[in-house]
Formats: C-alpha cells, sequence, structure tokens
C-alpha cells in the first residue's frame, strides 16, 4: 500500500513540476497544495477518520477546505495585468543582455515551447517508462489487501474520480505540451 502511495506521489509531483513550469511557481505550487483536500476526502470518507469527531472539530474542517477552495479558485483565475506582463518582459529582457541569452528563446522557453514541439522520444524513453510500469505491476500482483477498515464504495467513487481528472488532466497536459 505504501508503494502504490508513492507511485500516486510521484505522479502528483510530475503534474506539479508542470504546473509550475506552464502556470509558473507563484500560481503552480500553491495550486498543486490543494492535494491536502484530496488527501482529507480519502481519510474521511475511506478510513472514516472524522467518525469520532465532535460537530466544532468537523465545522472547522470545512470552514478550511472551503477556505482553501476559495484560495484555490482566487490563485487560479487570477490574470497578469498588462503592466505586469510588460515587467515581466523587461526583466527577461534585461537578463538576457546580462547573460548573453536569446530573447525569444528566452521568452519560448517560458512558455513551454523551448523544443518547438520537434523534440523527438528515443527508445529509452520508452524502455524506462516500460521497466517501470512492469516493475509496479508486478509489485502490485504480489500486493495483500492490509486489515485496515476502508468503505470500498467511497474507495470506488474516489478511484473514478482519481482516473477520470488524470486522463482529463493528462489529455490537457498532452494538448498544450506533448509532454516536452
Amino acid at each position: 500500500m505504501a508503494l502504490l502511495g508513492g507511485f500516486v506521489w510521484v505522479i502528483g509531483d510530475l503534474f506539479q513540476q508542470f504546473a509550475a513550469k506552464y502556470l509558473g511557481i507563484g500560481r503552480g505550487i500553491p495550486l498543486s497544495n490543494t492535494n491536502q483536500l484530496w488527501g482529507l476526502v480519502w481519510g474521511a470518507l475511506v478510513f472514516g477518520e472524522l467518525v469520532g469527531a465532535d460537530s466544532k472539530h468537523k465545522l472547522l474542517v470545512v470552514a478550511g477546505s472551503i477556505i482553501m477552495i476559495l484560495g484555490a479558485l482566487a490563485i487560479g483565475t487570477a490574470v497578469a495585468s498588462a503592466r505586469e506582463v510588460t515587467s515581466n518582459n523587461e526583466a527577461v529582457l534585461r537578463e538576457c543582455d546580462r547573460y548573453g541569452l536569446a530573447y525569444n528563446r528566452t521568452l519560448a522557453a517560458q512558455a513551454g515551447d523551448e523544443f518547438g514541439g520537434n523534440e523527438k522520444r528515443r527508445w529509452w524513453d520508452y524502455a524506462i517508462v516500460a521497466t517501470a510500469t512492469g516493475f509496479f505491476i508486478w509489485l502490485g500482483a504480489q500486493a495483500i489487501v492490509p486489515p485496515l477498515a476502508m468503505d470500498m464504495r467511497w474507495v470506488a467513487a474516489l478511484a473514478v474520480v482519481l482516473a477520470v481528472s488524470l486522463a482529463v488532466g493528462g489529455w490537457s497536459l498532452w494538448r498544450r505540451t506533448k509532454f516536452c
């Protein structure tokens, strides 16, 4: 179970790296930190961690979650003003001049298009992914379900939500980046 948790953690980290790159660290990292809500949902619904909590504590958990969601919405919908974009471009130009970098190439790298979509995967990229996937399948086949009290209906429901989120996020990311 811990290995599966680690695997899911790594997938989340990969998406966090893409978020930091394409949304900027100021927006990507705060948004990715909302993963705490996902852990809360699993803990409360699947493992019943709030079953013995009184109404005051449950209210605090719900209120904190709502505040985090509102903060994520505020960050996620924020748009840089024209002045901020101009200021950023001036800073990039200044640093390019200072370090002898190509301005247009630097802007392309910031936009996530530094390779112009021309980068091809090598055979070992696929071999690494296939080996890692095979390793996790082999370990999963050997795994024993731990003796934990779990609400399997919530496990199934949250697994569907996770799979749909992964598919939609992956597809959106693929359209934008081709995973480069």
